[in-house]
């Protein structure tokens, strides 16, 4: 393996609070972790500096993947996902179309919804999202990720608000997504996913 992420004297502040500062991490390309700790001790914000969506107050961040456009290979799954009101086709595939990849969109569709426990995502084509459970809706947000073949994952608690079958169904799919390559960040409470993905913790809180 080699090296993915490392950071040193990684912190961010939102004006005077500090909401993350990490002396060190690293990561090794292929690997999953685990984030975990108490609310507040900088999971999310972890997440969103690693997804390259928000940028550190100080230290540094390095990623040995594409750094001109990181954003292309980096997806993160939000705890509560938002998804558009349009059909649960045009949401897991609007991400390929963005990027002018919309060749046999039908098939990825379905790739995509299989992977994540969906047995006939043709029936759920034309649905609205809110039409769905929380479960569900989830799972249709994991699908629009898994539907990019991204390089790293970051998954922020997946499994804490949906049922049992979606929590299974979701452990499936990341498992699906390592064995292709890809490398997970989870921050997660739930101990049942952590062992079930073999991650390395780390926890934030110390």
């Amino acid at each position: 393996m080699s090296t993915l992420f490392e950071a040193e004297n990684l912190q961010k502040n939102y004006d005077a609070h500090t909401a993350l500062f990490l002396p060190y991490f690293h990561m090794e390309r292929g690997e999953v972790v685990a984030l975990t700790g108490h609310n507040g001790c900088g999971k999310s914000t972890l997440l969103r500096l690693l997804a390259f969506l928000e940028r550190p107050t100080s230290g540094v961040l390095q990623y040995t993947g594409n750094q001109k456009e990181p954003r292309k290979e980096i997806t993160l799954l939000l705890q509560a996902p938002y998804l558009m009101k349009d059909s649960v086709f045009r949401n897991v595939t609007l991400g390929l179309y963005l990027r002018n990849r919309r060749h046999n969109l039908p098939s990825a569709y379905t790739e995509a919804m299989r992977a994540v426990g969906f047995k006939d995502p043709e029936i759920l084509a034309g649905r609205a999202p809110h039409t769905l459970s929380g479960g569900e809706r989830q799972r249709v947000a994991l699908a629009a990720r898994l539907i990019l073949s991204p390089a790293v994952l970051l998954l922020d608690e997946p499994t804490s608000n949906v049922d049992a079958d979606s929590a299974q169904a979701i452990i499936r799919a990341v498992e699906h997504s390592l064995k292709s390559g890809c490398s997970v960040v989870c921050a997660t409470h739930d101990r049942s996913l952590l062992h079930a993905l073999h991650a390395r913790e780390i926890n934030l809180a110390g």
